[in-house]
């Protein structure tokens, strides 16, 4: 599975709108965002869909969420959200 690529983050433009607004995160590259110095967000593409690998602060792996439709990108953000 590759890191998403430009087609693939303009796809998840709204999405990554949303996730900008959130204060914790620092985008260092386009679709990467980290909490402090511990990378805490970013998107792979594959034929299955697009994905999000997400590690909040405490965990120890990431965990990896479809965000191909508004339901699983509701879900990473309300998981940003709890967080």
């Amino acid at each position: 599975m590759k890191h998403a690529g430009q087609e693939a983050l303009a796809e998840l433009a709204p999405l990554l709108a949303q996730v900008r607004e959130i204060g914790d995160l620092t985008e260092r590259r386009p679709g990467v965002f980290y909490i402090k110095s511990r990378a805490a967000l970013h998107f792979h593409e594959d034929p299955a869909g697009l994905f999000a690998d997400l590690r909040l602060p405490g965990d120890p792996d990431f965990t990896r969420l479809d965000v191909t439709h508004p339901a699983g990108q509701a879900a990473l953000l309300a998981r940003l959200g709890s967080a």
